[in-house]
């Protein structure tokens, strides 16, 4: 029998021509579940509610489909208070504790202080409201640790519970937003930047009021100019909103927390399918628009793509 069996040279260019088509071309990316925090806000009073076909998300150009729009979620609220602030701040307290007290059931709190660029949690999260509200105290002031309120917030940030978008997340900052470790002099903080990829990457909507800061070092015009830019950024570029009264002292902050309120009774969760962001993850712009009159949405400036697996 003649074993000497030869090639069929067709067969072996349609294989060769198959190898090296595979070789060049790649795979698109797998879609991934992207979830982030949506804010309504009606030009008047609150908005009426906001249903999924409603909703519009473009990935740049690119319009993306809704996978699921959710209201009324679990929601993690943490209150960090700057423990540099005038100590006169502690007489806002009362309407602080009641805003606290006004959350809903499904709401968990917690109470932290700014100090030396950690986050000293007073009372952890937990939906006994009453007993988050004891946890407020009097600001050190002058006695206090004076460093950057940004590195407070990466702090607690490490250490925040892993949403995997089953809830809302968000802190509200009380601070005169300056950095005494450097002095507050930059127009843009050092540490503002990697504080707002933290809180994207999380899903963390950032709140501020600004408070001024025990001190003369806390009343400087250029240091409180910055200051309330970098708190204006950190709020606007994590799908959230910044209450300052010009440079003065509020002499309440009730109407801020009432305002907040409202925001945080008309959030949703918005999943849509996303293309990977490659080995590493990647930032990229995301727009939610509705036909609905007189709304608007308040959104992260990037959204965090997960890696391709």
């Amino acid at each position: 029998m003649n074993t000497n069996v030869r090639p069929n040279p067709v067969r072996l260019l349609v294989v060769a021509s198959l190898l090296t088509f595979t070789s060049f071309t790649t795979l698109p990316a797998l879609a991934a579940d992207v979830t982030v925090t949506v804010t309504a806000v009606a030009k008047k009073g609150a908005p009426p509610p906001i249903k999924k076909e409603d909703v519009q998300v473009f990935q740049g150009k690119e319009h993306v489909q809704v996978a699921d729009w959710r209201h009324d979620g679990p929601l993690y609220l943490a209150i960090l208070i700057d423990d540099s602030l005038d100590t006169e701040a502690a007489s806002q307290w009362s309407d602080l504790k009641a805003f606290i007290n006004e959350q809903p059931e499904n709401t968990l709190v917690a109470v932290a202080y700014a100090r030396n660029g950690s986050a000293m949690v007073a009372q952890d999260f937990t939906q006994d409201h009453a007993l988050a509200a004891k946890a407020l105290r009097i600001p050190l002031g002058n006695l206090g640790a004076f460093a950057s309120p940004y590195l407070s917030l990466q702090d607690w940030l490490k250490r925040w519970p892993s949403s995997a978008g089953d809830h809302r997340s968000s802190i509200l900052l009380i601070s005169s937003g300056i950095d005494y470790l450097r002095g507050g002099f930059e127009p843009v903080d050092p540490d503002l930047d990697p504080t707002i990829e933290r809180a994207q990457k999380e899903n963390v909507n950032i709140w501020t009021i600004y408070y001024p800061g025990e001190g003369h070092l806390g009343r400087g015009y250029f240091r409180v100019f910055n200051s309330q830019s970098n708190l204006s950024r950190l709020s606007e570029e994590t799908g959230a909103e910044s209450y300052y009264l010009s440079f003065d002292r509020p002499v309440t902050l009730k109407p801020y927390f009432d305002e907040l309120n409202q925001h945080l009774n008309n959030q949703y969760l918005l999943t849509f399918a996303a293309p990977g962001g490659g080995k590493k993850g990647k930032f990229e712009r995301v727009r939610v628009i509705t036909e609905v009159p007189n709304v608007q949405f308040l959104t992260p400036s990037e959204v965090f793509l997960p890696p391709s697996q």
